[in-house]
């Protein structure tokens, strides 16, 4: 299994955890981005810088990314990408998008940019913090205990 980070928005409180499990599980990662970006050093991580453009991480990530492996994004549209490669996919909240969740979480993705692009303001979602960082913290360990070959 490689992971993968898409690393534009990565929250600063989950570099530590992500990078305490690669070292410890000599995970092969790829942290991509449009920008320069890190989560720390370790030999099992290497970084990619894409040229500027909407999807241009994205779509670096999906052509890279093989079934099996594990995407962390916030990006929803990129996870049923993944989602569709028969790859893994969790958020920076710790919600694990799956082939029998991701559609409904794109529709509603789709739905509230619908409403944004009418004109009508929409919160965005709450600022992230140390519960948010737990949240995923739990589901990534869960995660590789269960799929992570030894």
């Amino acid at each position: 299994m490689t992971l993968f980070i898409d690393g534009d928005a990565f929250p600063n409180l989950l570099k530590i955890i992500v990078l305490r499990a690669i070292e410890k599980q000599k995970i092969p990662t790829y942290v991509i981005s449009n920008k320069k970006i890190s989560i720390g050093k370790s030999s099992f991580v290497k970084y990619l810088i894409v040229d500027a453009g909407a999807d241009e991480a994205d779509n670096e990530i999906v052509e890279m990314l093989k079934e099996g492996d594990l995407i962390i994004t916030a990006d929803i549209p990129l996870a049923n990408r993944c989602i569709d490669k028969n790859a893994h996919a969790i958020d920076h909240r710790g919600e694990t998008y799956t082939i029998d969740n991701i559609k409904q979480y794109l529709a509603y993705r789709n739905l509230m940019q619908e409403i944004r692009d009418s004109g009508e303001m929409t919160k965005g979602p709450p600022a992230f913090g140390n519960k948010d960082a737990q949240n995923f913290a739990n589901a990534f360990n869960a995660f590789l205990q269960k799929n992570k070959k030894l």
